[in-house]
């Protein structure tokens, strides 16, 4: 089984610039899952939405190509893909010769999905746009919506996860909110290095406790793990702690290496929110 400590990160590896699947290195989802109590069916639905700033290829005359990819991959799949693995596969496709950007596109989709899906009794796939340069133009760049948290003038003294700051009014009517902030900050689980991210939580049930919820977040700050495990104890203790009827936590984190990831896990069924870039993207 592959553990993050095993993965590239955090050591000095070679550029290979040749095609080369094997780069990828799965991590299962498993193992910090269970640390959240989930056992078995996660309570929630989702993806992790990628973005890749850094794709390039030679056509079969040898010109060299770029493109933007979306990857969309389902968070029922049994493993995360690490994100320098992911940057030392799509390097790899520097100087291989491709001969359509659809090829590219399905040599993405094939390789991706086997290592997102290894293990799984019914693999599926994963979804992959390819965006070329006569559409770069056509990229927004939007905040996420929603009352932001920032607003609030509260004192932080607590930098690793703190979910009893979180607290909800269950006495009192239940309310819908959108609520946004810029201030998740947590480190990568191997090298320790800063992921800096936005939050977006939507939920209906008993109104949380705005205040303590900022407190919560920023609690992160000096934590560390990777961005799809830190939305899922996002979810997982908004919604053990506060108990919503509905949640859905979402998060944009900057890019690192050409990559950005932004996870999305909602408690009941419904559209994947737009991927669409963050002025701090």
């Amino acid at each position: 089984m592959n553990i993050p400590e095993h993965s590239q990160l955090g050591k000095t590896s070679a550029y290979v610039d040749q095609y080369d699947a094997s780069l990828l290195f799965p991590i299962p989802r498993a193992g910090k899952r269970l640390e959240l109590g989930i056992a078995g069916m996660p309570p929630f639905l989702g993806a992790d939405l990628w973005t890749a700033f850094e794709l390039s290829w030679l056509n079969l005359r040898g010109k060299p190509q770029v493109a933007l990819a979306h990857f969309t991959v389902p968070c029922e799949t049994p493993n995360i893909v690490e994100s320098k693995s992911f940057k030392l596969y799509l390097n790899s496709f520097n100087n291989t010769r491709f001969a359509d950007a659809a090829e590219v596109q399905a040599r993405l989709r094939a390789d991706i999905s086997e290592a997102a899906w290894r293990g799984a009794p019914q693999p599926s796939i994963v979804g992959v746009k390819l965006l070329l340069p006569e559409l770069f133009d056509r990229e927004p760049v939007h905040e996420l919506d929603g009352l932001s948290l920032d607003r609030l003038d509260v004192e932080c003294t607590r930098y690793t996860p703190a979910p009893d700051l979180l607290s909800a009014a269950f006495d009192e009517q239940p309310v819908s909110e959108v609520l946004t902030s810029n201030l998740l900050k947590s480190n990568c689980l191997v090298t320790g290095q800063p992921d800096w991210g936005s939050v977006r939580i939507s939920y209906s049930g008993p109104q949380i406790e705005q205040a303590g919820l900022l407190q919560y977040l920023v609690s992160f700050r000096n934590h560390n793990e990777f961005h799809e495990q830190c939305v899922e104890r996002i979810f997982m203790d908004l919604w053990t702690r506060c108990k919503p009827a509905k949640l859905s936590v979402y998060a944009r984190y900057t890019r690192r290496g050409g990559l950005d990831i932004n996870p999305f896990r909602t408690s009941h069924p419904q559209g994947l929110p737009g991927n669409i870039r963050m002025a701090r993207q």
